[in-house]
């Protein structure tokens, strides 16, 4: 069990477990009668200290059983307003009293909230415990997914090669039944994925390819297609990134991880689906064996690539992934990549972006975004700028010739290697937390994860057509 659940009942043999401390809540419009109903010393207090029920306002008091708390709930409707819980209330075991909210949402911020990557460090303290929240089993899994996605890209380079990463989709399919996972390395990676193991070459640490497949349906269940770029360190290659843009290229497997991540969510909640899962696991690196600048490259698809630029590896990646992956017709093909810096120059850190050729796959991917309070955006998709990508001699350069557009020219890169036809989202993310707030840690992030697993959820409503 989590460290941050408390069991619903003591069993029968152990001794009598500390009552769990009440977690009231309160929105500023009904402050007063909230107020109303506490005992007048509480009440009075609140008054006191300008208790105003903000989002994340959290106040304690003595009470009769011990110590209680007050949670302000502001306007807020998302998991953040529960999230500080875990480490802002003290340490035992508290529950949660029912309220103006959702309780899948808070149990989710509470379980997000009492993340911390421990790995080499441990937390500073224990994080308090919730009691009840056993039943709400979609939160508890989604959290657990986010963890995750959260442990993959904290953890180092020198701790995770592509290897590493390869076996945590192999992990992942043992804890399934049902899920196989095999892992494409050597000559035969070469030969069936060959840009991505020209990106991968300069490094002493060789690429690999995870396939994990798993169904929880019929052989005619709608098939979900997942691919991730899994560039578990990137330098840049001969076009060198400077020190500062190097800092943190550890989550440049972010894509891999959110893919990994939305896998193990839908094979918890058993979809009713078919799933694949890609990850293309690689080190962009710099030796005598590393792409250079102007070298053509091969694809799976046919299609040659003239290397404009190194650092642009992870279209690379993703090329022979989507090509495998979209021949196989699948219901929804969705592919995740810290791509472009682009993408984050125009939408910030916090909200990622998303390409697709469909428009009512959009419309409804941005209704189950809201839906789940995991912000998207769309990018077009736009073919004005797809002659950018014109070689002299080879089919396609990896870049542009232009500094503009990035994310938009690099899904429109992507777009080429997707079998015509393909209901397709392209997912360009951050995968990273900049800053600590309540139930998001500085470093890595799963973001859209909980988006993405609400769209998966109406795969039946997606073909060909769409």
């Amino acid at each position: 069990m989590p460290n941050y659940l408390a069991p619903d009942a003591a069993p029968d043999a152990a001794p009598a477990a500390a009552p769990a401390r009440p977690v009231h809540t309160a929105r500023p419009g009904a402050l007063d009668s909230f107020l109303a109903t506490l005992p007048e010393g509480q009440s009075a207090h609140l008054r006191t200290t300008g208790f105003t029920a903000a989002a994340g306002e959290l106040a304690l008091l003595p009470g009769e059983g011990g110590l209680e708390a007050v949670l302000g709930l502001g306007e807020d409707r998302t998991c953040w307003t529960h999230a500080g819980l875990p480490f802002t209330l003290p340490e035992g075991v508290w529950r949660l009293e029912p309220g103006d909210f959702e309780m899948d949402q808070a149990v989710l911020g509470w379980a997000l909230g009492a993340y911390r990557f421990t790995r080499f460090k441990p937390a500073s303290r224990v994080p308090a415990r919730l009691v009840g929240a056993a039943v709400h089993t979609l939160a508890l899994a989604t959290a657990g997914a986010t963890a995750l996605a959260r442990d993959l890209i904290n953890t180092p380079a020198n701790h995770q090669s592509p290897m590493d990463l390869a076996r945590a989709a192999q992990d992942l399919a043992a804890r399934h039944p049902g899920a196989t996972c095999t892992v494409v390395e050597g000559d035969a990676l070469t030969a069936s994925y060959p840009a991505l193991a020209a990106v991968g070459a300069g490094s002493d640490r060789p690429p690999a390819v995870a396939i994990l497949r798993w169904s929880g349906g019929a052989a005619d269940a709608p098939l979900l297609s997942l691919c991730g770029k899994g560039v578990v360190f990137d330098t840049g290659g001969y076009d060198l990134k400077p020190s500062a843009a190097m800092l943190r290229m550890k989550k440049d497997m972010g894509g891999a991880a959110l893919m990994l991540a939305l896998a193990s969510l839908v094979m918890d909640q058993a979809l009713p689906i078919r799933l694949e899962l890609r990850l293309g696991c690689v080190e962009n690196s710099v030796s005598g064996r590393a792409m250079r600048p102007l070298d053509v490259l091969a694809t799976r698809r046919g299609l040659t690539v003239e290397v404009g630029n190194t650092d642009a590896e992870g279209r690379l990646v993703l090329a022979d992934l989507l090509a495998e992956a979209s021949d196989a017709t699948p219901d929804l093909l969705v592919d995740a990549a810290t791509l472009t810096g682009a993408a984050r120059v125009a939408l910030g850190p916090d909200l990622p972006a998303f390409m697709t050729p469909q428009d009512e796959l959009a419309d409804r991917f941005m209704q189950a975004a809201a839906a789940a309070h995991d912000p998207v955006w769309r990018l077009p998709l736009w073919p004005g700028y797809d002659p950018w990508l014109a070689s002299p001699v080879a089919n396609m350069g990896n870049v542009a010739g232009k500094p503009m557009a990035g994310a938009i020219v690099a899904g429109l890169f992507l777009q080429r290697f997707v079998r015509p036809g393909t209901p397709w989202l392209h997912i360009d993310t951050y995968a990273w937390n900049d800053q600590t707030r309540p139930g998001r840690p500085e470093g890595g992030e799963a973001l859209a994860l909980r988006a993405l697993y609400a769209i998966a959820e109406t795969l039946r409503r997606f073909n060909s057509n769409t």
